[in-house]
């Protein structure tokens, strides 16, 4: 619990750490992100001896090619965060962690032939009311949280197919982005818009505590994953987007017009059905499994 309490809450006060990075431009940024949270992994599975299980999924032609598409999804998740918190749109931003659940479960039936219960179908249909009402308020189409939900969700579909530890997995997708992040890098410096090393070591220090930033989280959900409840973690991934939600709208001051609120109260129910489903489906689950487990004749 504590473990999976820390990865959501360090996820939840991302909005704050971001705009320290500025005036590093949202691709330098992820660039950063990338470089220095493939160096931060490396000296991670040395400590912990792990070079074996890397080495097995580089021989892997299908899951490199699957962890390359999973790079290159979280990349994308990245940029789109970093935009949406550096140029004043926390709250959308919230709203994309918001729908993520629901979108990963639309994806599970895209993609795996899932069968949603009812229950399901009904919160999808609620998510969708919120997302017709939020681009009526906004003017257009939530894009920044349509955009994180999408990405974050087809990157769980990567992570899906191909199962690995969370230091080895993500230790080859980001070495799988590692050439364009520094190829960005070289880029920007040439054109003289880089920063790292112009503007101070402050700053240059704070770029690199990006993979620092990036990983811990990430070995944290892991470690929660493995020893606490799938429904238990599905309750505890709504903290990030309720902190990031609050960060927007009490820190930075981001509107929360009534017609908006109506959107997110409408998610928020949403949301409600599909775990409350989930919750039942989870006991009525364990419950046949402990029956199946007793002794004819007992």
């Amino acid at each position: 619990m504590a473990a999976g309490l820390g990865a959501y809450a360090l996820w939840g006060l991302f909005p704050l750490y971001f705009p320290l990075l500025e005036p590093a431009g949202g691709l330098e940024i992820v660039a950063h992100r990338v470089l220095w949270s493939l160096l931060f992994v490396a000296l991670l599975l040395t400590v912990l001896r792990r070079w074996s299980q890397v080495r097995a999924l580089v021989s892997d032609r299908r899951r490199l090619l699957v962890l390359a598409g999973a790079g290159f999804l979280i990349a994308v998740n990245w940029l789109v965060f970093v935009y949406g918190v550096n140029s004043g749109h926390v709250v959308e931003t919230s709203l994309g962690y918001f729908i993520n659940p629901l979108v990963s479960v639309l994806l599970g039936v895209v993609v795996f032939a899932e069968r949603l219960r009812p229950l399901q179908w009904v919160a999808v249909g609620i998510a969708t009311v919120a997302v017709v009402v939020l681009t009526v308020d906004y003017g257009r189409p939530p894009w920044i949280a349509l955009g994180l939900a999408a990405s974050f969700g087809l990157y769980g579909v990567m992570k899906k197919l191909v199962r690995v530890e969370a230091a080895p997995g993500l230790f080859v997708e980001t070495a799988m982005v590692t050439v364009p992040a520094a190829v960005v890098l070289g880029v920007l410096h040439a054109d003289g818009a880089g920063t790292f090393g112009t503007e101070g070591a402050g700053h240059a220090l704070l770029l690199a505590t990006s993979g620092i930033a990036t990983a811990i989280p990430l070995l944290l959900f892991a470690a929660a994953a493995r020893r606490i409840p799938l429904s238990t973690v599905g309750l505890l991934q709504y903290l990030t987007p309720l902190m990031q939600l609050a960060i927007g709208v009490f820190v930075y001051g981001e509107e929360m017009p009534p017609a908006r609120l109506a959107g997110f109260v409408i998610v928020w129910a949403a949301l409600a059905v599909f775990t409350a489903d989930s919750l039942r489906h989870a006991r009525t689950t364990t419950r046949r499994t402990s029956d199946d487990a007793v002794p004819a004749g007992l």
